[in-house]
């Protein structure tokens, strides 16, 4: 797999499927994965935003719920549908979708006040469907000997001031997922990483970040969209062909 665009006629381009593809770190992978000649199908509970530049935008988004187990088993489907043109392939899988509920006036939930919906809606989002899409999609995956990589935080490793309890522990899930899907997919020829972004300068950013970039973070500055796309694109590639079971840190020495 070259990490070069496809020229034409040079065989079926590359396919990433992307959640969470709407802001932030989503919207800068399909632009990073674009601009290398990508074919990019984003998966995300809005329709199509009409601010996002890549080609093909509107044709190869899917609006589905992934917070119903139904609506994301119909999203599989319909992606599997969106590949017959492709013969079926899929590249990558980038389960980037997340949510963190915050309680009023933006205050964090703590394992205490996080009521068992709220618990039940993150983890269907933040785990659940990353495991959905994944083994719904492995026949796909393993056409192409494809790479899975999982979005996870560096909540899931720390109690963080903003992240809420059902966020973190979701995430920390997710990791060990990664760890088990690498075992499993592995033998399928299917690679399985995951990312932990830290302080990313995107819309969500909580009150009180400043503070956290000047007291955690050695590299003193908040982590750029494109940053965190860039090591995603490297997981997805030929780059990083030994790369199995990895969590990689995004976060400008904030972990350690």
């Amino acid at each position: 797999m070259s990490d070069r665009p496809r020229p034409s006629g040079a065989g079926p381009r590359r396919t990433l499927l992307l959640t969470g593809a709407s802001r932030g770190i989503g919207h800068a992978t399909v632009q990073t994965f674009s601009a290398a000649g990508w074919r990019v199908i984003t998966v995300s509970r809005h329709p199509f935003p009409e601010q996002c530049p890549w080609e093909m935008g509107p044709e190869d988004h899917i609006q589905a719920d992934l917070s119903s187990p139904e609506d994301t088993l119909r999203a599989i489907e319909e992606i599997k549908l969106r590949l017959e043109p492709e013969q079926g392939r899929l590249d990558a899988l980038v389960n980037n979708a997340g949510i963190s509920p915050k309680g009023p006036d933006g205050s964090r939930l703590g394992a205490i006040d996080t009521t068992l919906d709220d618990w039940k809606w993150v983890f269907q989002v933040n785990f659940f469907a990353s495991i959905m899409l994944a083994r719904g999609l492995l026949e796909e995956l393993k056409r192409t000997r494809g790479a899975v990589v999982n979005v996870t935080s560096i909540a899931g490793s720390r109690v963080h001031p903003f992240a809420g309890a059902a966020y973190a522990t979701s995430k920390a899930a997710l990791m060990a997922l990664t760890r088990e899907m690498a075992h499993d997919f592995g033998p399928l020829g299917v690679r399985v990483n995951a990312l932990s972004p830290g302080e990313i300068d995107t819309s969500i950013l909580s009150p009180g970040t400043d503070k956290i970039v000047q007291e955690q973070i050695p590299m003193r500055r908040l982590g750029r969209p494109a940053e965190v796309a860039r090591v995603v694109y490297f997981l997805c590639t030929e780059a990083s062909a030994y790369v199995n079971g990895a969590e990689i840190h995004v976060n400008g020495g904030q972990h350690v």
